[in-house]
């Protein structure tokens, strides 16, 4: 484990049956890799590594692999933007078309229409803190879950071929999915929130995320593309054998070209752009468990993370995403919040805060058992993979015992 910087501090807790059920499932073919990381506080207690950078070529997995974070960006992005409103550039009411002239003119699908074209005027003027908790009324485009979907294709929302700039003013175009507040939807949000930045900053979102988050957190190998040098510390990705049925079964290699993660990006996506590795991601929660600060370093001030774990969807609003919900879940800025334990959870896990990412990402921080964690593999769609529920309820039957 040279490859693993951090001291792991001895603990009273005994993660060997969280390794052994990571290990079966790599050994079962169910993942290609695990890498597993424990926090109590900001201490390391526990790492864990199994299976293959490259199952095919017989390459390790190391604590130094890239991994692609998809969703897991939206964190980042959220701690850029919290940063810029510590700094007053913007407030969470403030009206987007404050900055974005561009929505000042846009419609809203009206509810029950059959085609794209049957919208109506905007109730409720989307503000920031719609765009940072995605009730903003925009979709994702490619979930299927809104006739405005098709239309994010068509305007070539989320190509890496076109910059936030201009896939913002693309956005302009395209109905809105539903009014402003009424509902949670998963959605390019945190691609408008990373224009935000760029416009409030004078900077590219690149270069203010590297500026004021990457580089005070030393995470030397998170960006919007792996360089050169780095090819080959670069994950292979893996998915389930039936798409239709992405969480059964064995995975295997995809098709995937990897181009636009190994070629600089002209849209560095706040939703999901960024690669790192389990090292750098775990320095960035760190810096989440300690309420905004790691090793001196401060980003944030305590109060605006406990904003950010903080309920923000309007009552009776829950979390939705594409064929599945998440009871008992809020929703803050940057982060689920948990209002209830899961099943087979303890009382210790309400007020957890989490998020994750398409391949497998997931990480969380849970203030009243003391404990954060991350969870790392390369496999499709696993965000919604039981593998993670099952880390993490093994690690409060550690922790919690």
């Amino acid at each position: 484990m040279t490859d693993f910087p951090f001291e792991i501090k001895d603990s009273n807790w005994d993660f060997s049956e969280v390794h052994r059920a990571l290990r079966d499932l790599v050994d079962s073919r169910t993942l290609p890799m695990a890498l597993s990381v424990v926090l109590r506080g900001q201490e390391v207690v526990d790492f864990f590594q199994a299976g293959w950078q490259d199952r095919e070529e017989h390459v390790p997995v190391s604590p130094k692999s890239i991994v692609r974070l998809f969703s897991n960006t939206k964190p980042v992005t959220a701690v850029a933007a919290m940063i810029l409103w510590e700094r007053g550039a913007f407030g969470l009411e403030s009206p987007l078309t404050e900055f974005f002239p561009e929505f000042s003119d846009l419609k809203v699908l009206r509810e029950g229409a059959s085609e794209a074209t049957e919208v109506e005027d905007l109730r409720v003027t989307p503000t920031v803190r719609h765009l940072l908790c995605h009730t903003a009324g925009f979709s994702y485009g490619i979930f299927g879950e809104s006739l405005v979907d098709p239309l994010y294709g068509e305007n070539r929302i989320l190509s890496p071929a076109v910059s936030l700039e201009q896939t913002v003013e693309n956005l302009a175009r395209i109905p809105l999915a539903y009014q402003p507040g009424r509902r949670f939807q998963y959605s390019v949000s945190m691609d408008v929130a990373a224009r935000l930045v760029e416009i409030v900053s004078g900077k590219t979102f690149g270069e203010f995320v590297s500026e004021s988050v990457l580089q005070p957190l030393g995470m030397v190998d998170t960006g919007f593309h792996v360089q050169d040098k780095d090819a080959d510390r670069f994950c292979v990705l893996y998915g389930p054998k039936d798409p239709m049925s992405p969480m059964e079964g064995e995975c295997y290699r995809t098709n995937e070209t990897s181009g636009a993660f190994t070629r600089e990006p002209l849209f560095e996506s706040g939703g999901g752009g960024l690669v790192s590795t389990i090292v750098d991601y775990t320095r960035f929660m760190q810096m989440v468990a300690g309420e905004g600060s790691l090793a001196g370093v401060r980003l944030l001030r305590p109060e605006t993370v406990r904003l950010m774990r903080t309920p923000q969807l309007p009552d009776g609003v829950r979390i939705q995403l594409p064929t599945w919900e998440m009871p008992g879940t809020s929703f803050g800025i940057g982060f689920a919040l948990k209002l209830q334990p899961a099943p087979g959870e303890p009382k210790a896990a309400v007020d957890e805060f989490h998020w994750g990412g398409l391949a497998g990402t997931h990480t969380w921080v849970a203030p009243r058992a003391g404990v954060a964690a991350l969870c790392f593999t390369q496999r499709m769609l696993s965000f919604w993979h039981p593998f993670g529920q099952e880390f993490k309820r093994g690690v409060y039957e550690a922790v919690c015992s």
